[in-house]
């Protein structure tokens, strides 16, 4: 008799249990909806928050079919498209520009499944549409935005230390201070070479006794920024995408100098577009104020050191290449309102150093002009250039200029999300409808379901009752797969499909293997008790080394590779893992609880056992067998 311990079936039911109930929510279609994130720290989503959404959905008669509230903020269910637009336009209107309302698409499974963690799987950009980003980064503007800060950082430890110099510029990726004593520009250089080792110094005396000191990043520290600015601008990416309330986006290096953003689900394609595919930075600069400077540059010959912009009010303004401050050094944005002249503007906050700078620049240029310059997509725009009226401490700044409500809104969220590293250029852009999307689905269900039909068809053709185990031992695996990417919360892609119908076939190879020794036992005179444990126990080696090696395999593609390849591993290695627990584990509950239980078992249902034919003693001079 096959006896199986009763604390093994308990598993195997515990596991059916979660893996039907996590497995379920896929089942469920998706619906439009609308989520209300909070666009600023300070305001907390809560309760009170969600009356008032409902609240302003009953005014505006809009129906729906749910509000939830949950750790990303407010989530309303909608019938359709054009109530979902009109719920959209409604609470933003009733909110006001402290909260984000985003388009969104989810799941319509029951509210008890929600409440136990029970959520769908993530499904990727190929599968449920949206927008593809190919960006591009500008490396060279990443060092030159790094010399541009050491210039600042040098100045500022130069007057610190009282060391006397006659200026300092940056002349291309170069730092070059400028000394009227050799005595001066030695302790310079020790200053300096203590203050930041990622410089490398030399003199460029120039012609007419003019002394030079030139200061050069190291080749290590470029390749440092070069990455950093990669991964900053990764993280700056990240934190526009959770401002538009975007969720599971898909934001990843490819390259050495790219970056992929895949933002599924997204219906507002334009708005998604505009604020990732703007690249601007925050700069202040003084204006160039000289006598004749702005009629020299008007008439064709641009000062050296300045470029000549145009103000927001139409007015041409000098403004100084060198740059004073960035938006490095921005700690918060909002938008918000003139007090004086009740126009758009926006409220800044800076860090430590940004005030400490901010401060010097103000105290030292009261009466002239600073300009405060928006720098997108290569493009330079002078937003105001005020008056400095007085000395501006505690690193509070407003900045305001010709701008209307949604400028404002949009220039903070993207200071608030970080000022880029470097620069980026749209490489390449594709939009992936929801039909198409839709299509790709029925394509990969289609093709997994009809290579499971054809896999249960042979299997109970060949092996009859103990095909028919493995087929629901092969059910089990599919469930149990889905139901760990929905707890995971994976996300889906077309090669994803493709590991799980590669996960099918693995896994069905395994109970072929259980079968063969089983009917190899058979056909060797074991009894079908007999015959039974000894398939499951020499057959689980082989199964264990099978699965083993590829799962090898699987774990090098996981950790080499990017993209679909990756989301192919994830897929493949859960898809073994779970294929070992139902071939083995499973089909011999199965088994034993079908055949354990009878004393006198005479024979199993496993297709036509062929039994090696019969031999005769050789005799001395006679072939074997004649």
């Amino acid at each position: 008799m096959n006896r199986y311990p009763l604390w093994k079936y308990l598993v195997i039911g515990a596991a059916l249990l979660i893996g039907l109930l996590y497995t379920l929510p896929n089942f469920f279609p998706e619906v439009p909806a609308v989520q209300v994130s909070s666009s600023k720290a300070t305001v907390k989503i809560d309760s009170g928050l969600l009356v008032q959404v409902e609240s302003a959905l009953a005014a505006a008669k809009i129906p729906y079919r749910g509000a939830a509230l949950d750790a990303t903020g407010i989530k309303v269910r909608l019938s359709d498209t054009d109530t979902q637009i009109k719920a959209r336009d409604a609470l933003q209107a009733t909110l006001g520009d402290n909260y984000i309302v985003a388009l969104n698409l989810l799941s319509a499974s029951p509210q008890w499944l929600t409440a136990i963690g029970a959520l769908p799987m993530y499904l990727g950009l190929d599968l449920r549409g949206g927008v593809h980003f190919l960006l591009q980064v500008d490396m060279k503007a990443a060092l030159e935005k790094a010399a541009d800060r050491y210039t600042t950082d040098i100045r500022s430890l130069l007057r610190e230390k009282k060391v006397q110099y006659s200026g300092v510029g940056r002349e291309g990726n170069n730092v070059v201070i400028r000394f009227r004593e050799d005595a001066e520009r030695t302790r310079s250089r020790l200053e300096i070479e203590k203050a930041f080792p990622d410089l490398v110094l030399r003199d460029t005396d120039a012609a007419g006794g003019d002394l030079r000191l030139a200061a050069t990043l190291k080749p290590e520290a470029q390749k440092r920024i070069q990455d950093g600015a990669v991964q900053q601008n990764i993280t700056i990416l990240r934190n526009r995408v959770n401002e538009l309330g975007v969720a599971e986006p898909i934001i990843q290096q490819q390259g050495a100098d790219r970056v992929v953003v895949q933002l599924p689900g997204v219906q507002d394609t334009a708005r998604a577009k505009d604020i990732l595919g703007r690249t601007a930075s925050l700069e202040i600069r003084m204006v160039n104020e000289e006598p004749g400077a702005i009629e020299q540059a008007l008439a064709g010959q641009v000062p050296f050191g300045s470029d000549l912009f145009t103000e927001r009010s139409g007015s041409p303004v000098l403004v100084k290449r060198q740059v004073v401050l960035t938006g490095d050094r921005i700690n918060d944005a909002q938008p918000g309102f003139d007090q004086r002249n009740n126009e758009a503007a926006v409220h800044v906050n800076l860090d430590g150093t940004g005030a400490r700078i901010f401060k010097e620049v103000t105290r030292e240029n009261v009466g002239k002009r600073m300009a405060i310059v928006l720098v997108e997509k290569g493009k330079a725009e002078v937003i105001t250039a005020p008056v400095i009226r007085e000395e501006i401490g505690g690193g509070r700044v407003q900045i305001s200029g010709r701008m209307t409500t949604r400028e404002a809104n949009d220039i903070a969220l993207l200071m608030r999300a970080g000022a880029l590293a470097a620069p980026m250029e749209i490489a390449e852009e594709r939009t992936v409808g929801p039909s198409l999307g839709k299509e790709n689905i029925d394509k990969g269900f289609n093709s997994v379901t009809y290579g499971f039909i054809v896999l249960s068809l042979f299997i109970c053709a060949y092996y009859v009752l103990m095909g028919l185990i493995s087929t629901i031992a092969l059910t089990v695996n599919l469930l149990l797969l889905v139901s760990l990417l929905s707890m995971l919360q994976a996300t889906l892609t077309l090669p994803g499909i493709a590991a799980i119908a590669l996960t099918l076939g693995m896994a069905i190879d395994a109970n072929v293997l259980i079968n063969e020794r089983i009917r190899e036992e058979l056909r060797w005179g074991a009894t079908p008790h007999a015959a039974i444990q000894a398939g499951y126990e020499r057959a689980w080696g082989t199964i264990l080394d099978s699965n083993v090696t590829t799962l090898i395999a699987g774990i090098a593609l996981f950790i080499f590779g990017s993209g679909p390849v990756r989301g192919f591993a994830v897929v493949h290695c859960l898809g073994i893992m779970t294929s070992m627990f139902s071939a083995v584990f499973v089909s011999r509950g199965m088994v034993n609880l079908i055949y354990g239980g009878r004393k006198k078992l005479e024979k199993i249902s496993i297709g036509q056992i062929w039994r090696p034919a019969a031999t005769t003693p050789a005799t001395p001079g006679t072939p074997a067998g004649k």
